[in-house]
């Protein structure tokens, strides 16, 4: 009895923790399964929005209402946040060339070249996924637990024809619009900070010595693919609604997640290939 007893005992740990691993590769298992339908959805609507930016048939002037929604609403938010950012960066840089050259004669060419090649479009894009995307997300999920974009279907009308479109071609074209304005403000930023706080000459902060073509060239490409992403990850999620307001809260969040981690992740694959393209 005490032998079984401690048989049973011994073997009790060993299949609980055996059941308890089989449990951890499903989950895991489970969750690779879901991210891999994920990317295969976000593939197939990003598909579907190029071949109808080219084949669409939608209303006219929908594009020109996004475009203006899209400017409309971020252009003051953007402008601000990037007045800080840009203050913020060459506030910063100062402090450290300070530290180990007192000339403070390159400060402004260091700043504009690492504003233009990477920082106001891969730092501007973060507060723009917050206010396009979660609104976008917002639009769309509300029409689909509305069932707005079944009545489309019914109407041999195909959702990303009519919603993603107008909304992916406005957020690339105000996207960086909106980003361009954004940086030439935290550009005016860093160099009021630069004057009032390190004494540098407006004159000698333009210095545009160290700012290549393909600087600007890496810069407008990182903003067109930016506004691009935050659009078709934004529709995407929209588009996966359920589940009334509650649902619509949850996509408006994921939207701004996805968007975000699509930017990071572009940004790293950019970076690369402009660091062999396009040499700083």
């Amino acid at each position: 009895m005490s032998t079984a007893t401690a048989k049973t005992a011994g073997s009790e740990p060993h299949d609980h923790d055996h059941d308890h691993d089989h449990d951890d590769d499903d989950v895991e298992e489970s969750q690779l399964e879901f991210y891999a339908r994920e990317i295969k959805d976000l593939a197939g609507v990003f598909s579907r929005t190029l071949y109808y930016c080219v084949r669409g048939n939608r209303e006219k002037g929908d594009i020109a209402r996004q475009m203006y929604a899209i400017g409309n609403g971020s252009m003051f938010f953007m402008g601000i946040t990037m007045a800080f950012i840009g203050a913020i960066v060459a506030y910063q840089m100062g402090l450290q060339t300070r530290k180990i050259i007192p000339d403070m004669s390159l400060l402004g060419a260091t700043f504009l070249k690492l504003q233009v090649r990477d920082l106001i479009a891969s730092v501007g894009a973060m507060p723009l996924a917050t206010r396009v995307g979660a609104g976008i997300a917002a639009e769309i999920g509300s029409m689909v637990v509305t069932e707005q974009t079944d009545a489309l279907r019914m109407s041999a009308a195909d959702p990303v024809d009519f919603l993603v479109v107008p909304r992916f071609l406005a957020s690339v074209v105000m996207g960086t619009v909106v980003l361009c304005v954004g940086g030439a403000i935290s550009i005016l930023s860093g160099m009021v900070v630069c004057m009032v706080m390190f004494d540098v000459n407006p004159n000698t902060f333009f210095n545009f010595s160290m700012l290549t073509s393909g600087d600007v060239i890496l810069g407008l490409l990182k903003m067109i693919t930016y506004g691009g992403t935050i659009a078709i990850v934004s529709s995407q999620r929209g588009l996966r609604t359920f589940g009334g307001s509650e649902g619509v809260g949850i996509a408006t969040t994921e939207a701004v997640v996805g968007s975000l981690f699509g930017i990071i992740i572009w940004q790293f694959i950019l970076s690369a290939v402009g660091y062999v393209l396009l040499p700083a």
